[in-house]
Formats: C-alpha cells, structure tokens, sequence
C-alpha cells in the first residue's frame, strides 16, 4: 500500500490526522499506557523535546484518566534499546512514542516492540526500517535543508566557497544534506569545500569549525545546521579573528538565535523553523487516538519556514525552554 502522507501547519496538527484501526488496537475502554523514549537534554533542542514531552504528560493525564505517560530520557542509542525493554516488560506499555537517538541502531529494538503488538509512532529521526513503525510524525527535513541552501545562494550571489557542518548520522540528517546538496547543484560555482558531522553540539561544532578555518584561507558562508551548533561555530569564528564569512546560517529556531535575526546580528540574516514541540503533538495524538481505539496516519510532516528580520517576531518565544 502506498503510504498516507500529510503536511500540517502546527495549529492545525491535530486535525484529519486519524483512521480507524483493526482488531490489533487499543479499544477505547482500555488504560492506555503510553512509553515515550527521547534523548537526554544534550543541547538545546533536546532540552526542548525534554521539556515538551514532561509538559505533554503532565497536561494528557489530566486531561485523560485513562492514561499513563511514562517518560525515559536515553544517553545514547544502548540506553535507549535497554529503556525499551524495560517499557515494555516492567512498565507494560501498550503504545509507544519515540525519538530515536540514532536512526540504525534503534531499529531492529522498536521492531521487536511493534511485534508484540504494541503500537508504535515515530518521532523525528526516522527508523531505516519503516515497516517497524505505524506512524512517523517529524518537522520537514527536506525543507530544513533547502531552505538555507537557496538562501545563501541567493545571497552570495551564486559564488563562493561554504563549508557545512551535519548533526548525528540519521536518516532526517541524510535528508536534510540530500537537499541542500541538490540545490548547490545548480550552482557551479558555489563551491561545497566540506560537511563534517559535529552531534549537533556546540562544543563539537567549535572543533570542526576550527579544522575548517585551518585548511581553508577564505570561507563565504557556514551551513551550521542547527542553531547550537551555530554558536560554536561563531566562536571559533571570532577566536580566529576572520573576518572572510558573511553568513552563518543555523537552523530549528531557537529563541536566542530569532532574536538574533530579529536585531539584526551580524551574519545572522535568517534561520529556518524547526520546533521541538512536535514530541508534544505525537504524543497528544498517539495517546488521543489509541484512546479512541484509532490510528494515526502514516506520515505527518510539520513544514519548515525560512526566519528572516521581517518575520522573526512571530517565532520568538522568550519564555520557551529552547
């Protein structure tokens, strides 16, 4: 069957997103108790998911007394497998979110989860093996990508040299870099020097961006990729003391990097939305709809807008976690 697959507007997640399920779901006078596994608040964006998926918890089982949410924090991907385990035996889970903390290595786990009946929504980072999930709920990745590589073409006027630093190795990382690579494509004369990994950490992205300025004299534009990666980049920028980058661009709107936008910061021109409120939407609707006996459809896509100076007020949020 070719697979359902829907972009929403985050006001609107909530809407047409569900379908009847077979004899294998939660009937609605059943406890549904819910895993949601994540990762550790490691940077910004995962402190983000950390805090929306406490606050999805804390507002559904008030909301629904038929409903318990239990929440596991993992500091990597065998963490992860083991926390899933004990889900599922100590815990009893019956249906399952989860933002894998790397795309491979979580599969075959959350497979041998969905065998045993239990229903299963993905987040985010994408299994490599889709048939191990009844449903994916992520931010537009192909966009995340696009976005920033159109910008900074335009920007520097098709020409130039720019560097790139990834997240983990995922399948959503591998979108994102697909997309931004095609569009460079039709720019010969762009020149794409190199994309290293750097976790999506600051610290790391201080390091592969002090390589960067090693070996190469003169650097147009950072694709950063994320905005805490974007701080380190912009420190090991301004402890090099060059002055060739015009741009760095970060990525997921983060408010500290908005307000940037918004006052107008040195090469800091735009970003591109990419909130980590989505855990909270999967888990509302995975708990709503196995509640009600129903499914989510298979893919829902939350899309990624560019932030510039003229929109940036409407995705700042002070008070947020990230």
């Amino acid at each position: 069957m070719k697979p359902i697959q829907r972009m929403v507007g985050a006001g609107v997640l909530a809407l047409g997103v569900m379908m009847t399920v077979g004899a294998s779901a939660a009937h609605a006078d059943d406890k549904v108790i819910l895993g949601v596994a994540i990762p550790t608040a490691d940077h910004g964006f995962t402190g983000g998911i950390v805090w929306w998926a406490n606050k999805a918890k804390s507002d559904l089982e008030k909301a629904h007394p038929d409903l318990k949410v239990i929440v596991k924090t993992a500091a990597n991907a065998p963490d992860q497998a083991n926390q899933l385990q004990d889900l599922v035996t100590v815990n009893k889970i019956n249906a399952l979110v989860i933002f894998p903390y790397e795309s491979a290595s979580l599969t075959q786990p959350v497979a041998q989860v969905k065998k045993k009946g239990i229903y299963v929504t993905v987040v985010d980072r994408g299994l490599t093996d889709t048939s191990a999930q009844d449903a994916y709920v992520a931010g537009d990745n192909t966009a995340f990508g696009r976005i920033p590589a159109e910008f900074l073409a335009k920007a520097l006027g098709g020409k130039g040299n720019i560097v790139a630093l990834r997240g983990i190795p995922t399948t959503l990382d591998n979108e994102r870099w697909a997309a931004f690579t095609g569009v460079l494509k039709a720019y010969p004369d762009i020149k794409l020097l190199d994309g290293k990994y750097a976790n999506w950490n600051r610290d790391d992205a201080f390091k592969v961006t002090q390589d960067y300025l090693t070996r190469f004299p003169h650097i147009d534009a950072i694709w950063a990729a994320d905005d805490d990666m974007a701080v380190g980049v912009l420190k090991a920028i301004d402890q090099a003391k060059r002055s060739d980058i015009k741009i760095v661009f970060g990525g997921a709107g983060s408010k500290g990097m908005v307000k940037n936008v918004m006052d107008g910061a040195p090469m800091l021109p735009a970003d591109v939305s990419y909130s980590p409120k989505f855990i909270y939407d999967a888990i509302k609707l995975t708990a709503e709809a196995r509640l009600k006996g129903e499914k989510l459809a298979e893919k829902t896509i939350i899309p990624s807008v560019l932030i510039t100076k003229e929109n940036a007020k409407d995705f700042y949020f002070p008070d947020s976690p990230f």
